[in-house]
């Protein structure tokens, strides 16, 4: 890619928070939070549990809303502030470990249909729902893309975690998005299939999917991500090059306890001290 390419793409908004604040009950979870994650840059937010990750993921996904401040936008997506969620879903694939759950629980739902019901941003297919032609070539097109066409028929209750975590990706991909929004999504996975996940990871970014990684796990953090977002006790403590934000000093404010961060080749690791 040209540079003037490379400099239009990171132009286009993809995530834009202005002073954002969250207020659960009695506490505030996000304190006036300001980020802007454009279009193309492969971005992970990090941080201890209770940094306020959930929340930044259900202030996208329209789960949650900042405090009011008349005039004002503090949560834009794609550069709108209102969203119709089945449209957003066309450009923003997000995948949670709440879907696993939820996709798990409905009854005879088998891979393909599940992969459908990203279509039209539903946990289930309802009778009334008419699927085209088109939809189901793109339902099968995703499975292939993620390596899991073999799982199609397959019943949702009966995969893996590892299995389950292709089928939500293929979901998410449905809709041939733009960026994908994923939280936590190695939780649950043995060595093996933690590996195979971020593998395909790496593949989805070279292809061009901007990724957004939310996480508290640095392994996570694939080669192709470069920025890293370091948050604490909902604020901002570090933003900038993986390289700069993975120290030991940084993380040890971060979580809290001494760690000592090692790099591997491209992938780094932390280790309590």
């Amino acid at each position: 890619m040209s540079i003037v390419a490379e400099a239009n793409t990171h132009s286009i908004p993809l995530i834009e928070l202005d002073r954002a604040s969250v207020v659960r009950g009695q506490s505030t979870v996000l304190h006036a939070l300001s980020l802007r994650i454009a279009l193309g840059q492969h971005t992970a937010i990090l941080g201890a549990n209770g940094c306020g990750k959930s929340t930044f993921i259900k202030l996208i996904d329209r789960e949650l809303y900042p405090l009011a401040r008349e005039g004002e936008a503090p949560v834009k997506v794609f550069g709108q502030q209102r969203w119709n969620v089945q449209e957003l879903r066309t450009r923003l694939g997000i995948v949670t470990n709440d879907l696993t759950r939820d996709l798990q629980e409905m009854y005879r739902l088998n891979v393909e249909d599940a992969v459908l019901t990203g279509c039209f941003g539903t946990l289930m297919l309802h009778p009334d729902v008419e699927i085209g032609a088109g939809q189901r070539r793109n339902a099968r097109e995703a499975l292939q893309r993620v390596g899991a066409i073999a799982l199609a028929a397959r019943q949702c209750n009966e995969l893996s975690t590892g299995e389950m975590r292709r089928v939500l990706i293929a979901r998410a991909l449905v809709n041939r998005p733009q960026a994908l929004l994923l939280d936590e999504p190695t939780t649950g996975l043995d060595l093996v299939a933690q590996q195979r996940f971020l593998e395909l990871l790496r593949e989805l970014a070279q292809q061009g999917v901007t990724l957004v990684l939310v996480t508290h796990h640095i392994e996570e953090i694939v080669p192709e991500i470069d920025r890293v977002v370091l948050l604490r006790e909902g604020s901002v403590l570090a933003d900038g090059p993986r390289d700069e934000v993975l120290t030991s000093e940084l993380l040890s404010q971060a979580y809290g306890g001494p760690l000592r961060v090692q790099r591997e080749g491209d992938s780094f690791r932390a280790t309590h001290l």
